[in-house]
C-alpha cells in the first residue's frame, strides 16, 4: 500500500477511479460531489483522459452508455437531483448488459432540498433507479478509505456482472478528510470484453449493444435471464460488517455516514452494561439478509438508523419477518444523527419488556 495522505472523499473516489483505469469521466457539477469532478478535470488531461462536463446530467450519463457500450471503463458522478436527472440513463445501461460506475454524493431532498447529507435516496439506488425489471448493485463506504477501495471493486463487479454499479456516498462522507492510502499495484488489469461495440479487425462478428427489443417474449426472455444473474449476486455478493453482535440483545442496522455515529452509541451503550451491537450493510443491493438473519436467535430488538425518514427499515423488517420489533431512529433534511440522540433510543428500547 501506498503512504497514507489527507484527502477529502470526493477526491479519493476520483483518484481510486484513475487507479482502477478509469480514463473517461462525464459529469455536471452539484454540490456536494463537485471536488470529485474538479479532481478529475485536473487530473485526467494529465494521463491521458478524457474529462467532459456535459451540457446536462442527461447527455452524462449518455456519453457513460456510450463508452462503456465501446468496452471503456467509464465513470459519473452527481448528487442526489442529479441522479435522478441520470435514472433514464442508467436504466438503459442496465438494459443494455454493460458495466458502469456511477456515484451518488446524497445531499437532502426532495427537489432541490439542501446540500447537507442525507440518505434519502436509499428507495431511489436499491429499488427504483429507473424504469423496468432491473437491478444495480450498491455498495456503501462509511470511511474516505473506503471510498477509496470500493471504487476498484464497483469497475470490477461491473465487469464480472455487465451491469452497472453505484456507490451511495453522502455529503458527509465526501466532505470530510482522512487518511488514506491506495494499493501499489501497478498499471490495472481490465478484462478483455468480446460484447463490446469496438474495432475487431474482421476477426469477430458485429457487436450491437442495444436495449430495444420488438417482440415481448424476446424482452421477456432477456429480462428472464438477467434476473437468473441477480439471484447469483444476491447469494455471492452480499457485505456486511458485524460489530459486537454474538450476545447483542439489541441490534442496530445503520450504513455509511450513520454507521460511524451508530457505533458510537453502541460503544457508551456497552460502557453502561447494555448487550447491543451493529450490523452494517455494505452492500445496500444485493441487501445483507445473511448478517441480519445470523443475529436473529439472540437478538431481542432491532434498531435502524438512517438519515432519513426510513427506507432501509423497510428491508431490515422483511429479513426479521416479525419474528423480532424493528424499531427506526432518524434525522432527515439534512440533519446528522449524535451519538447521545441513538443512546437515548436505546435505553428506552432496553427498559422496555422484549
Amino acid at each position: 500500500m501506498s503512504e497514507k495522505v489527507l484527502m477529502k472523499g470526493n477526491e479519493a473516489l476520483a483518484e481510486a477511479a484513475i487507479q482502477a483505469g478509469c480514463r473517461l469521466f462525464f459529469g455536471y457539477p452539484i454540490t456536494p460531489q463537485t471536488e470529485l469532478s474538479a479532481y478529475m478535470s485536473k487530473k485526467m488531461p494529465k494521463i491521458g483522459g478524457l474529462f467532459l462536463q456535459a451540457e446536462s446530467e442527461l447527455a452524462a450519463i449518455n456519453m457513460v452508455l456510450g463508452a462503456s457500450a465501446a468496452g471503456k471503463r467509464a465513470m459519473t458522478s452527481s448528487s442526489s437531483p442529479g441522479i435522478s436527472l441520470k435514472s433514464e440513463g442508467i436504466s438503459y445501461i442496465a438494459g443494455s448488459d454493460v458495466p458502469a460506475v456511477i456515484i451518488n454524493v446524497q445531499r437532502g431532498g426532495p427537489g432541490l432540498g439542501s446540500i447537507q447529507p442525507s440518505q434519502a435516496d436509499y428507495w431511489q439506488a436499491t429499488k427504483a433507479t429507473g424504469h423496468g425489471d432491473f437491478q444495480l448493485i450498491v455498495l456503501a463506504p462509511s470511511t474516505v478509505q473506503e471510498m477509496a477501495d470500493f471504487v476498484g471493486q464497483a469497475f470490477d463487479l461491473g465487469d464480472k456482472y455487465r451491469m452497472p454499479v453505484m456507490i451511495l456516498s453522502d455529503g458527509m462522507l465526501g466532505q470530510m478528510m482522512e487518511p488514506v492510502s491506495f494499493p501499489d499495484k501497478g498499471e490495472p488489469v481490465i478484462p478483455e470484453r468480446p460484447w463490446a461495440a469496438s474495432g475487431h479487425g474482421g476477426k469477430r462478428p458485429h457487436n450491437i449493444v442495444n436495449s430495444l427489443y420488438i417482440e415481448a417474449k424476446d424482452l421477456e426472455k432477456t429480462v428472464v435471464e438477467r434476473f437468473k444473474k441477480y439471484d447469483i449476486i444476491k447469494k455471492e455478493e452480499q457485505r456486511a460488517e458485524s460489530y459486537l453482535t454474538e450476545d447483542a440483545e439489541i441490534v442496530i442496522v445503520a450504513y455509511g455516514a450513520s454507521s460511524r455515529v451508530a457505533r458510537s452509541a453502541v460503544n457508551s451503550a456497552r460502557a453502561e452494561g447494555i448487550k447491543v451491537g451493529l450490523v452494517r450493510p455494505i452492500t445496500l443491493w444485493p441487501f445483507p439478509t445473511d448478517a441480519i438473519e445470523a443475529t436473529v436467535p439472540t437478538a431481542k430488538k432491532y434498531l435502524t438508523v438512517e438519515m432519513s425518514m426510513g427506507q432501509m427499515v423497510d428491508d431490515v423488517k422483511l429479513v426479521v419477518n416479525g419474528r423480532k420489533p424493528v424499531s427506526f431512529f432518524g434525522r432527515t433534511g439534512g440533519i446528522i444523527p449524535t451519538p447521545g440522540e441513538i443512546l437515548e433510543e436505546i435505553k428506552k428500547l432496553n427498559g422496555k419488556e422484549a
